[in-house]
């Protein structure tokens, strides 16, 4: 098997993890709060690319040579950036995933796998506001967005006063992780981004612990036990251990192989896969209103994508 091959069948397993680790995550809150769900998800996460990292080091590490006053001077600086960009990342990625899990649990878990991956078609509009540069078809993009957003979120006959809660919710995270995907933009390049993401997930874990006492009560929530905990494993560590840690590391591994418009498009798949899982995991299909506006936000998003920059990461994690 060729890598490019290899590559191609990584990406298409990691669209189908995340696409399907939204049917885990509304599942998982039958018992679980969604800011502790989220906290203990993203925990477990991190915990799961620490081996990832060892091995890595393993794997680069030569020669011990005794590095120049300089040379260490430098390091630190690396080591304070790479901090500094993980925690950045991690805020951006806590407030987003905060809304989208709770959003999740209001709404069906396909709709919230495709508002989400709007973030595609809102990183390059808010750029504009960077003063970067923007192709025309974007505008196109922007258009077809909002009629399949008008389809997928507004029932027939209704009006805005009739959009699901949660559908306004997980919209709000689309744009917060368009920003996180600008803060990855920025970091990554300058340092190591596995060390970046773990480091990131650690910041959602810790912080969610902290605001999960005050956020879940406010919301009606109850706090999870321990039997709560172990009524919700399975779905826990598939949201934790495969969404992110496996899935993620298959998005780095399989990318350097494969051409960055392809492994797009195949990205692309995972918000079918999540209105696939969730009409034959959790019953809930989608209308064929909603399957319509699925195609013109599907459509927007491949085409927005085309021939643009590689993204960072995915924010669905």
């Amino acid at each position: 098997m060729n890598r490019q091959l290899r590559g191609s069948i990584m990406l298409l397993i990691t669209a189908l993890i995340w696409g399907t680790g939204f049917v885990a995550r509304k599942s998982g809150m039958d018992t679980i709060s969604p800011i502790a769900f989220n906290g203990m998800r993203m925990m477990i996460g991190a915990l799961t690319l620490l081996p990832v990292i060892a091995f890595m080091n393993r794997k680069s590490k030569g020669p011990r040579i005794e590095s120049t006053p300089a040379e260490k001077e430098q390091q630190k600086k690396q080591q304070k950036l790479l901090f500094t960009g993980g925690v950045c990342c991690g805020l951006f990625l806590m407030a987003a995933g905060s809304f989208q899990q709770v959003g999740i649990y209001y709404t069906n878990a396909g709709k919230a796998g495709f508002i989400t991956a709007l973030y595609v078609v809102l990183v390059p509009i808010i750029g504009v506001f960077l003063k970067r540069k923007i192709r025309p078809i974007f505008w196109a993009c922007v258009g077809a967005s909002a009629v399949g957003l008008y389809l997928l979120c507004i029932p027939a006959g209704g009006g805005f006063s009739d959009v699901n809660k949660g559908d306004i919710l997980v919209f709000c995270c689309a744009f917060l992780y368009a920003g996180h995907i600008l803060c990855i933009d920025y970091f990554s390049p300058k340092v190591d981004s596995v060390k970046m993401s773990c480091i990131q997930f650690f910041v959602v874990g810790i912080v969610s612990f902290l605001l999960m006492f005050f956020i879940d009560p406010a919301l009606g929530f109850s706090l999870p036990t321990l039997s709560d905990i172990h009524a919700s494993w399975f779905e826990l560590f598939y949201a934790g251990i495969m969404t992110c840690g496996v899935a993620y590391t298959f998005q780095v591994v399989a990318q350097a192989d494969v051409n960055p418009t392809l492994a797009s498009m195949l990205l692309c798949l995972e918000s079918v896969f999540a209105v696939l899982a969730s009409a034959i995991i959790l019953k809930d299909p989608l209308g064929p209103r909603e399957i319509i506006g699925c195609v013109f936000l599907f459509a927007a998003i491949v085409v927005a994508q085309l021939p643009g920059k590689k993204l960072k990461s995915d924010p669905h994690l």
